[in-house]
Order: structure tokens, then sequence, then C-alpha cells
């Protein structure tokens, strides 16, 4: 019996630690032949040896090409395929690289995993204009990058032999779009762009193809360290913020069983997958007169706001609070 990616080749970003590392050991042991994109460098600012660093003109670390090479080793040692590529996705050219190095190596790109990401946090009062930057460039542009490259790719490809090839990308935001996040108004940002882009790509390709959907994963890795502090991991058992659990959903959107799924958003942590379903329009007015003025939109809206629960936002905050309920109850 054939493996469900076999045959198939991805990339897969930010791959050799945490969650881009446990989503390309997925895609490998499912058949598919991977380049692990990483480019080695720290993903958060915070301790005092980086923060050093980063006082002396040093940015986040020097990159390093040891990691991305490790997990290469993993996936060969357990009979796969893998190649390491460790440019920088933010940078448009890296990015253009990158998906060349898929074609020339296995002869086609059929999966984007786009995971790469680093922190910067800060209450948006206190954000400098660098920490803005970084992560919206890295988060935002880098799945863009990656994007536009892979999907030029994919729409040759299937001019080429008129009709529609395989596809398949999966982009990662995060609950902090979704909820609101204080300290993070540049991640919050960045991760709410990637879901409009992943809409739009989904849209754009399904033609050719090819689907694009976006997860909002939860789990403990070096870049959410200090977000998860106060929460150890169990003495027994999978951690539930372990990024094995994040794994199979991203190698099933990138399986051929995923092919009616497409711009959806996903989120997956312990044992427990959510789909988020789209914004709805909860109540609309309409003027009585030419345009709306003031005075029409105060007793319009001001009675409207004043029936709500007092603090309530556009933010799902109630997705924080979804747990995996098996027999045992929540985890």
């Amino acid at each position: 019996m054939s493996l469900p990616l076999e045959g198939l080749s991805a990339i897969v970003t930010g791959a050799a630690r945490g969650l881009g590392r446990a989503e390309a050991l997925e895609l490998a042991r499912l058949g598919a032949a991977v380049v692990v994109n990483d480019y080695g460098q720290p993903g958060r600012w915070g301790s005092p040896l980086l923060e050093r660093s980063r006082e002396l003109g040093g940015g986040s670390g020097q990159a390093s090409t040891a990691p991305a090479q490790t997990v290469v080793a993993e996936i060969r040692a357990a009979g796969g395929r893998a190649v390491a590529h460790t440019g920088d996705v933010s940078d448009f050219e890296q990015a253009r690289a990158l998906v060349e190095s898929a074609v020339e190596e296995f002869g086609k790109l059929d999966i984007l995993v786009n995971n790469a990401g680093i922190l910067r946090d800060r209450m948006v009062f206190s954000m400098s204009e660098e920490e803005w930057d970084a992560v919206v460039r890295v988060h935002l542009k880098g799945h863009f990058n990656t994007t536009r490259f892979a999907a030029a790719h994919w729409r040759a490809r299937s001019k080429a032999e008129g009709g529609p090839v395989y596809g398949r990308i999966v982009n990662t935001s995060s609950e902090a779009f979704l909820a609101g996040s204080a300290g993070q108004p540049n991640y919050a940002a960045a991760k709410g762009g990637i879901v409009g882009l992943t809409t739009s790509t989904a849209l754009a390709l399904a033609k050719y193809g090819v689907t694009a959907n976006v997860i909002c994963p939860r789990a403990r890795t070096r870049m959410t360290e200090d977000v998860f502090a106060g929460s150890e991991p169990p003495d027994d058992g999978l951690d539930p913020l372990a990024p094995e659990h994040v794994a199979p959903l991203v190698g099933y959107l990138a399986s051929p069983a995923a092919a009616q799924v497409n711009g959806q958003l996903l989120v997956v942590h312990g044992g427990m997958v959510a789909i988020v379903e789209r914004p709805r329009v909860r109540a609309k007015f309409d003027t009585k007169q030419d345009a709306f003025t003031y005075d029409e939109l105060d007793a319009l809206l001001t009675p409207h706001y004043a029936e709500r629960p007092r603090g309530e936002t556009f933010a799902a905050v109630e997705v924080l609070g979804l747990r995996h309920e098996g027999a045992s109850g929540d985890r």
C-alpha cells in the first residue's frame, strides 16, 4: 500500500525546530520528499545573551546551517528523502531560490508549508519600528514570497499540461489573530494578514488544482517558551502542547484526501481540531436619508452597543478555551 504523499515533494519553512521540524518529519513519514528550510536564527529576543547581541548590533543571532541539516539527517535515517535550504524567506530572491531548489532537486513542487516566524513582543505604545517591521517581514512577507513563486510554478505547469495540477499550501496563522493579543500587535497583525493572503490565494489558484488553507496551532516551542512558561509539560505521556499534535493535520491538508478543503481556517492543538466559521453580519442598519448623519448613527449604534457585553470586541477570545474532550474529560 502506497503512502499518502508518495511521489510528492514539499517545502517546509522554519523547519529546523519546533512546529516546522515536526511538520517536516510528518510529511516525510507520509512519503513526501522534503526541502527543510530554516534560516537558523533564534526566533525570539529575550535571553540576556540575545538582548546583548541586539544591543551590539548583532540582530537576532548568527544564522546556522546545522539545525536544518540535523532534520535532514533524521529524515534520511528513517529512509526518506530530504535536502536543506538555509535561505531567508523574507527575502524575495531567496524565496525564489527556495522554490527553484525544490524543483531542481525533486523535479517539481507539490506542497508548501509556511511556518517560519519570529517574535518581537511589546505593547503597542512601546514597540519600535524595527520590532514591527521585523515580525511583519518574516511572517507576512515571508508567506507571500514563497507563495508567489510556488503559485507561479503551479500556474506554469497547469498551462503546460492543459489542466489542473497537484498543489497544496498550508499557512500558519495564530490564535493571537483570532483572540487578540495585547502584547503582540505586530504578531497579531501579521497573522491576520496571513489569513487574508490564504483566502485570496485559495480563490486565485483553485482553477489550477491548488488548495490553500491556514492553521492556528498552539504548541510549546523555542519561540513560545515564554508564552507557556507557567504551564509545565506532564511527567508522563505526550505534552498537550507538543508540536506532534499539530503535524498530522498539516499532513492531512497536504494530502489528496483534502482535495475539497480550500480556503479554510483550523485551530489545532492537544488532540483537538476546530474548524473556524467565517465571520457573520450581526446587525445591519440602513439610512433613511440620502446618506448617514452623525445624529442618525448615534441614534442607531449607541443603543445597539449599549446592549452588548461591556468589553466585547471582534476578537474571538472563546477560542482560547477550546480543549480536547475525550473519555477522560479535558486534558
